[in-house]
């Protein structure tokens, strides 16, 4: 019999943009055969913390076991405290690890990590990043499995020209670094006049209103889209050539997973968990961090060498291909059983 499943995540599936994987990986769960209850969908921080631990106070005698996803920042607090309800109440949960700053986390708030991490069925880490960052604080019970995504919804374009194109995907918010990609922009636009960038998210810290003003100081061709949801950002993938990731932090992003599967020629920030996920000049390319000179330049590279960028994008597609959900779930399988 399937395990019964209690969710606790950032469950924004009523709004049209979210960083967060609950949403896919909830209904994932569920055409597995697993009961899943989400919570919460309440944008107030208050009220959601009370229906996380609402929650598991109602279903506690109906869940078999409480799956957490965990970041660093302030969702570390309600992650730790969700925890702890679960051992006062002697379920298993297993926390599942998201966020490039983790491992300063672990550092931070000590205490705090072991007594969630140290007394989790499990604490599964999406990157090699994380694991290894988990196993050198002593927490041996971490396991891999790589964040997923359904390829078949990410239909591969095969681009024989690349054009200085660029899309960008993430919340506006100093940790992804926006406004890099605006910089990039800027020198490409001095070879290539036509240069154009697409940037897709929400705005969160006022990086967004910063980006607009340079834009429109420099004259560039910068769209603002706002919210979208993924199939609509994947479709407006067909008319951009690079994915551009930006970050300061990360870990293993679903967006550039997602940006892989498209064809997109990935460029990214060497931070974090991106190694584990670019092999570098193999199927995407990795520069410094904040080094946006060194950015474009790749670009330009391969504009110029196309065959080279048809090559990465074939190699990504390769690899993306060892991500897709009919093959991770059988890891979630063994986890769950």
């Amino acid at each position: 019999m399937k395990k019964r499943i209690l969710y606790i995540g950032n469950d924004l599936r009523v709004n049209s943009f979210t960083a967060t994987y609950i949403s896919f990986f909830s209904k994932a769960l569920r055409k597995e055969g697993y009961e899943v209850k989400t919570a919460s969908t309440k944008s107030n921080k208050a009220l959601r913390l009370a229906e996380m631990i609402g929650m598991i106070l109602r279903y506690k005698e109906t869940t078999d076991i409480v799956l957490i996803d965990t970041y660093g920042a302030t969702n570390f607090y309600y992650a730790y405290l969700v925890g702890k309800a679960c051992q006062a109440l002697k379920m298993e949960y297993i926390p599942i690890l998201h966020g490039g700053n983790l491992p300063e986390r672990l550092e931070g708030s000590k205490k705090l990590s072991t007594s969630l991490f140290a007394n989790s069925k499990v604490n599964i880490a999406p990157s090699r990043f994380l694991y290894d960052s988990f196993q050198t604080y002593g927490f041996k019970n971490t396991k891999i499995i790589p964040n997923s995504i359904n390829t078949v919804n990410y239909p591969f374009k095969e681009r024989q020209e690349f054009r200085p194109k660029l899309l960008w995907v993430r919340r506006f918010q100093k940790r992804y670094n926006p406004m890099m990609a605006i910089q990039v922009l800027q020198i490409l636009k001095a070879k290539y006049p036509q240069a154009s960038l697409c940037m897709v998210g929400p705005e969160k810290d006022g990086s967004m209103n910063s980006c607009k003003s340079i834009a429109k100081k420099f004259d560039l061709d910068v769209r603002f889209t706002g919210k979208l949801k993924k199939k609509h950002w994947s479709r407006l993938a067909n008319n951009y050539d690079f994915f551009i990731n930006t970050t300061s932090i990360d870990n293993t992003p679903i967006s550039v997973i997602e940006a892989m599967s498209l064809g997109l020629a990935t460029v990214s920030t060497d931070v974090g968990g991106m190694p584990d996920l670019i092999e570098n000049e193999h199927d995407g390319i990795l520069v410094p961090e904040a080094d946006e000179q060194a950015m474009a330049k790749v670009i330009v590279d391969l504009i110029e060498n196309p065959e080279k960028a048809h090559e990465i994008c074939l190699n990504a597609r390769n690899k993306v291909d060892s991500f897709d959900w009919t093959l991770v779930k059988e890891q979630w399988n063994k986890v769950l059983s």
